[in-house]
């Protein structure tokens, strides 16, 4: 899954770095872009070698969302492509191995801002630095989510899907200190510590969520629907969340 995300994140960089991109319009008029399609056939055939009796679902093949099982594969090839059309980094390869409704394994590579995020086999979470070799892993940091302030709480939330009832949820907090970002980086902010809670009060799919939800689970963080606060599983029909929280044990989680 590393491996993957690396060369998949070659293959976006060579696209996003180029002079000019093609980008189209989906169904449901979100973007598309020759990187995601080539970073998903790429994924997309390197996870079925490596694991060919195992479902693999991908955001850009369809087909693949009618179906279930108990175990999955699940990758957004490109997260974050109105970050990518507007050339401003935030964009990540997401990969993640799905096991009862949890996300066990999973992998979040930003290429653009060279992070690479991914589990351990023991579960624990780890960031890895330096040049990045798909067969030769570098160096590897573990990380942990903080220990918040609840008088103080250090707060990230999406880029682009910003509305009114999500700032009307963070104003329920005492925060110090609020940072925007795209993709699944946000998970992956709350991972490291740099913050202690991430709402999300919009409509995402499975794919955008998996790895980055497996990166924080270990690192110690969690991961609740916003309406019970009850765990998000996944495996889904048609693989969409609802809204959720994803944060650091010790936040004093508000009513939605």
């Amino acid at each position: 899954m590393r491996r993957l995300a690396i060369e998949a994140g070659d293959r976006i960089m060579e696209i996003y770095d180029a002079d000019d991109f093609e980008v189209r319009s989906k169904s449901d008029d979100s973007p598309v872009t020759e990187a995601d399609e080539a970073a998903d056939a790429l994924i997309s055939a390197g996870l079925k070698k490596a694991f060919p009796d195992v479902l693999v679902v991908t955001e850009e093949q369809a087909d693949s969302h009618s179906e279930s099982a108990s175990e999955f594969l699940i990758a957004d090839p490109l997260d974050g492509t109105k970050e990518f059309v507007k050339r401003r980094g935030d964009f990540t390869v997401n990969i993640a191995y799905v096991v009862d409704g949890t996300p066990v394994r999973g992998v979040v590579y930003a290429p653009a801002r060279k992070r690479m995020f991914y589990t351990m086999e023991d579960g624990a979470s780890v960031e890895e630095t330096g040049d990045l070799h798909p067969d030769m892993p570098g160096h590897c940091t573990p990380i942990r989510v903080s220990h918040p302030d609840n008088g103080a709480l250090m707060v990230v939330a999406s880029k682009s899907h910003r509305d009114q009832a999500t700032d009307d949820y963070i104003a329920k907090y005492a925060v110090k200190d609020m940072t925007s970002a795209g993709s699944s980086l946000k998970f992956c902010l709350v991972a490291t510590g740099e913050a202690d809670l991430y709402p999300r009060l919009g409509r995402t799919m499975e794919w955008d969520t998996a790895a980055g939800h497996a990166v924080l689970k270990g690192a110690g963080g969690e991961v609740v629907r916003f309406d019970n606060h009850e765990p998000l599983t996944y495996g889904k029909p048609i693989y969409e969340n609802p809204f959720f929280i994803a944060y650091a044990p010790g936040v004093e989680l508000k009513s939605a």
